[in-house]
């Protein structure tokens, strides 16, 4: 994979996208300074995030526990806040590229992947609930530019399908392993690896730990690419500074990352380190005495061997997997008698209803009942087929 001229895989020094998000505060001004302090610790791109609140939150949204812990109130009046133009946006690409970076966003709605495409964005990201929203995956994967898809809070065979969705965007596609909460209370490294081993395409890794040392474990479980929000001050209000690094801090996580050896040879080492301990206990004897580097990779060699290799959804992602995830939704009062047809439909948050993905399947269904405008449809709510 490709993104600009930038080669991505275990033979490459992993890529670093250092994710602002929503962490400008809706202040372009405060975009840009981060994405100066982004160029400078060394990161191969910036990440933006591409929203319209209107478009993505239903009437029924919710604040995810994170959110809330954050101090936010209302899930609306937040994303309102927190929204940056296209016009906004524009001069943060320009920014990045005046800096010799790249610039990537995630667009959460499909219908604003046409306007995005006004922009030189570099690729296109994903997030994680989005795993599920195959009109939106297949859209940014028709642009023909790079796409990376996160995958927290999903099963394997949520990203199984989800990679088979976009079978024809292979070689400029990748995927990342993902703990969906913020900040993450454990790493699921193991991820990496069983994600890797069933789709065959680069992985990598968005790490919502705290630490800001430990980027060569990610890398030695196989990620070929990290996202690590950044902001310059963690005690600001907003959903994400909690789960972020100071910028000051992102010169070191790159230092980490990279440490002179790429992901193949972490990989290696961790091999040869299973081979020297077949035995299970005795690694974990050996590895205890070697610190923390060697332990993870010992216990890597496990992961390679097939014994630990696990991508599941953790109890800290089950909040965000449904408060966050799209579901279809009525545009308009649907009555009972209806055809539905696509004018009657889009795709919004929350994940309680008919998932994004069974868009087509909701087309030409008969309402069963009147629906109410701007909730998501359930099953009950169709006569059955």
């Amino acid at each position: 994979m490709k993104i600009g001229t930038r080669d991505i895989g275990l033979d490459h020094p992993p890529y670093i996208i250092a994710e602002i998000g929503v962490n400008h505060d809706g202040e372009v001004a405060r975009a840009m300074e981060l994405t100066d302090a982004a160029a400078e610790a060394g990161a191969d791109a910036v990440k933006l995030q591409y929203f319209e609140t209107d478009r993505l939150m239903s009437k029924a949204a919710k604040l995810a526990a994170y959110q809330k812990a954050a101090g936010e109130t209302d899930p609306v009046a937040m994303l309102r806040r927190l929204e940056l133009t296209l016009d906004e946006m524009a001069l943060v690409v320009e920014r990045a590229h005046s800096k010799g970076i790249h610039a990537i966003v995630t667009v959460f709605s499909t219908e604003l992947v046409e306007p995005a495409e006004t922009l030189a964005w570099d690729a296109y990201k994903t997030a994680s609930p989005d795993i599920v929203n195959r009109p939106l995956l297949e859209a940014l994967a028709a642009t023909g530019k790079p796409l990376i898809v996160s995958t927290g809070a999903s099963t394997l065979d949520e990203v199984v399908r989800a990679a088979g969705w976009l079978d024809s965007a292979r070689d400029r596609l990748a995927l990342l392993q993902c703990v969906s909460s913020y900040p993450a209370p454990e790493a699921a490294y193991e991820g990496i690896m069983a994600i890797a081993s069933a789709t065959h395409l680069p992985i990598g890794y968005s790490d919502h730990l705290l630490r800001k040392d430990q980027a060569s474990l990610p890398v030695a479980a196989g990620a070929c690419i990290l996202e690590k929000h950044i902001t310059d001050d963690r005690t600001r209000p907003g959903p994400d500074h909690r789960a972020s690094i100071l910028t000051g801090q992102m010169a070191e996580y790159i230092s980490s990352a990279r440490s002179g050896s790429s992901g193949r040879a972490w990989v290696e080492r961790a091999s040869q380190a299973r081979r020297t301990h077949p035995d299970e206990e005795s690694g974990r004897i050996w590895a205890a005495e070697q610190g923390d580097a060697n332990r993870f990779a010992a216990h890597l060699g496990y992961i390679i061997a097939g014994f630990c290799s696990a991508k599941s959804v953790l109890d800290c992602e089950r909040d965000v997997r449904t408060v966050s995830r799209q579901s279809v939704v009525s545009t308009r009062p649907i009555p009972a008698g209806t055809v539905i047809g696509r004018e009657h439909l889009t795709i919004k948050r929350p994940g309680t209803g008919i998932l994004a993905y069974r868009f087509d399947e909701v087309l030409g269904r008969t309402a069963a009942r009147d629906i109410q405008g701007d909730v998501p449809i359930l099953d009950d709510d169709l006569r059955p087929v």
